[in-house]
């Protein structure tokens, strides 16, 4: 399953998540953001119940994206305990996107 991040559910959902969270920092006329929707959607549902993934729009929710520095999208970032402990930046790979996913669990 694949959740919507916004400035209002972000310190419940993933700060205070349980598990560790990857955020898909996108906008929607991003083109790389779009290339890599199908991949975070398999993301999501390969790891269901291990991490909590989901999308947040950076032109609805630029507090956040600023908090975090995100500059340039898509931007994905693994939370775990509140706190960044993985981040990339562009367009990646299935395999490349697992490792990030692994190394949080």
């Amino acid at each position: 399953m694949e959740y919507r991040f916004t400035e209002e559910n972000f310190d419940t959902e993933v700060l205070g998540s349980d598990t560790p969270v990857l955020v898909d920092f996108y906008a929607d006329w991003c083109g790389p953001c779009k290339m890599m929707m199908p991949v975070v959607e398999k993301m999501a549902e390969a790891y269901d119940g291990k991490i909590k993934i989901g999308k947040l729009n950076v032109d609805e929710n630029n507090a956040i994206a600023g908090k975090y520095g995100v500059m340039s999208i898509p931007s994905f970032m693994v939370f775990k305990n509140g706190e960044v402990v993985n981040s990339s930046t562009g367009a990646m790979s299935q395999a490349a996107l697992a490792k990030m996913l692994d190394e949080a669990l």
